[in-house]
C-alpha cells in the first residue's frame, strides 16, 4: 500500500474526518479522510484503489478493534464519519461504473420497531466494504421489505430488532422472503437475537457485530448458520 492509501485507511481507522475535526487528538491540526481521498484521485490515484486498499482496510481494522472489546461505539461512530466522507468523493465512480458494488444489500428495523442506530452502524460498514446498502427505515413489514426486493434485486437482506416484542416479527418476514425469493440471503441482529433465534426461524446468517455481517457477505461459500463461533 502506498503512503496516500495507508494515511487514509489510518484516518478512517482513528475517526479523523477532516481538518477541522478535533479527534482524535494527536491528529489535531492534520488532513483527515476528506482531503486525502480528494488529493489521491487527484493524483491519479485509481478510485478503485483508494475503496479496496484504504478504505476497506480502514474498516476491517474497526471491525475487528470493536469485536475485540478494544474500541466501543463512540470510535465506531468516528470511524463511520470518516468513512462516509471519504466515500462522497467515490460515489460519482459508482454511477459511472468505474467502480463496482459487490453486491446490493437491503437494511431494515423490523415492524413495531422504531431504533435505528444498530441498523446504520452495520450498514456503514457495509458500505464501507464496497456493498450498495439500501435502507429501508424502522417499522418495516414483511410486504415492504418484498416490495424492496422486487424493486432492487438485492443478494441479501438484514432484519434488525431491538425489543423482545418486536424480534418475533423476523419470524414471518424470513418465511415470506424464503418462499418468494429462495436465492436471497437472509442476515438478523439485534440485542436481543441470538442464533438459536436465528435457526429457528431460518435466518441464514447471525452475527452480534458489523463485522461479522461483512465477513459473511464477502464469504464465497455463504456457510449455512452454525451458531455464535
Amino acid at each position: 500500500m502506498n503512503e496516500p492509501l495507508q494515511g487514509i485507511a489510518a484516518c478512517v481507522e482513528k475517526g479523523k474526518v477532516d481538518l477541522n475535526s478535533p479527534h482524535p487528538a494527536e491528529l489535531s491540526g492534520q488532513e483527515g479522510a476528506d482531503e486525502l481521498t480528494r488529493k489521491a484521485l487527484d493524483e491519479g490515484i485509481s478510485p478503485n484503489r483508494v475503496l479496496t486498499e484504504a478504505l476497506i482496510i480502514g474498516m476491517e481494522r474497526v471491525g475487528v478493534k470493536f469485536r475485540n472489546h478494544e474500541i466501543y461505539l463512540p470510535d465506531v461512530l468516528m470511524a463511520a464519519k470518516a468513512m462516509t466522507a471519504a466515500m462522497k468523493h467515490l460515489r460519482p465512480y459508482f454511477k459511472t461504473g468505474e467502480i463496482r458494488h459487490k453486491g446490493v444489500m437491503l437494511m431494515g428495523t423490523v415492524a413495531g420497531d422504531l431504533h435505528d442506530i444498530g441498523k446504520k452502524i452495520v450498514a456503514m460498514f457495509l458500505e464501507g466494504g464496497g456493498w450498495e446498502v439500501i435502507d429501508l427505515g424502522v417499522d418495516v413489514g414483511a410486504e415492504k421489505y418484498l416490495e424492496a426486493i422486487k424493486k432492487h434485486k438485492p443478494n441479501a437482506v438484514g432484519l434488525s430488532a431491538l425489543l423482545t416484542t418486536t424480534m418475533i416479527n423476523m419470524a414471518e418476514i424470513t418465511g415470506k422472503i424464503k418462499s418468494l425469493y429462495p436465492g436471497v440471503k437472509v442476515l438478523v441482529g439485534g440485542a436481543p437475537v441470538s442464533p438459536e433465534f436465528a435457526r429457528k426461524i431460518g435466518a441464514h446468517s447471525y452475527s452480534p457485530d458489523p463485522q461479522g455481517a461483512l465477513d459473511y457477505l464477502n464469504s464465497p461459500l455463504r456457510a449455512p448458520l452454525r451458531g455464535d463461533t
